[in-house]
């Protein structure tokens, strides 16, 4: 029984790292490559702000997920 246990608290603990990769990968982005491009190819201060906004959301919603 306890190593049916730890086996689930193992999958579980697998399956949350690929999130946490995903949710730090997009704040990575949004820190520091959306304002790097965004830099690069003109755009608007508010408009990089949105974009910097949807893709720290986005890694939100993958980590909780």
């Amino acid at each position: 029984m306890s190593q049916q246990l730890a086996q689930s608290e193992n999958t579980k603990t697998s399956g949350n790292n690929g999130a946490l990769l995903l949710g730090t990968g997009l704040a990575l982005a949004s820190m520091i490559l959306i304002p790097a491009l965004a830099t690069r190819i003109g755009l608007g201060a508010s408009l990089t702000g949105a974009l910097r906004m949807a893709v720290m959301k986005a890694g939100h919603q993958a980590i909780r997920s």
